[in-house]
């Protein structure tokens, strides 16, 4: 998958991307006040081939003139069924406010339904008010069973 949305391009993750890819997520969520876990939670932008492409999912990054901007990642889901679970989707503040994360989502999307699965599962935490209000516009809809132990929500949407 490679796309471009404006002077961002969306691309495959690259192990030359680890650092930075880890350091924006723990960037971000250190601005939420969201603790960085990485020998747990955070664990799988570590390891991205073993927890995501091994697994069969995806790892993107978000470049804007050549340096790394955001995250977005997905990997399949043993919560319903031929689901997946969408993770590490941060921005940071430079790429926010453009449409940047609703087009992410959607591209998410539409990778996620070309490859046969038809749930797609989100956690994430209430103090990321945009992602939440990201979520609920797009049509997810409140769930139960939040693993993670830095969120409090969890969201699904059943796909076309």
């Amino acid at each position: 998958m490679r796309t471009c949305y404006q002077d961002f391009l969306i691309r495959p993750w690259t192990p030359e991307d680890r650092e930075t890819a880890a350091t924006i997520i723990q960037n971000v969520l250190t601005e939420y006040g969201v603790p960085w876990l990485p020998g747990e939670t955070d664990k799988d932008v570590i390891e991205v081939e073993a927890a995501y492409l091994d697994q069969g999912g995806e790892f993107w990054v978000i470049e804007q003139q050549g340096k790394l901007v955001g995250t977005a990642a997905y990997y399949p889901s043993k919560r319903g069924k031929k689901a997946v679970e969408i993770r590490k989707m941060y921005l940071l503040p430079i790429a926010r406010g453009k449409g940047l994360g609703k087009y992410l989502l959607q591209q998410l999307e539409q990778t996620i339904t070309q490859r046969g699965f038809q749930e797609v599962w989100i956690e994430t935490a209430s103090v990321l008010k945009q992602a939440v209000q990201l979520y609920e516009s797009s049509g997810y809809q409140a769930a139960t069973g939040v693993e993670a132990a830095r969120c409090d929500r969890i969201y699904v949407k059943v796909l076309c």
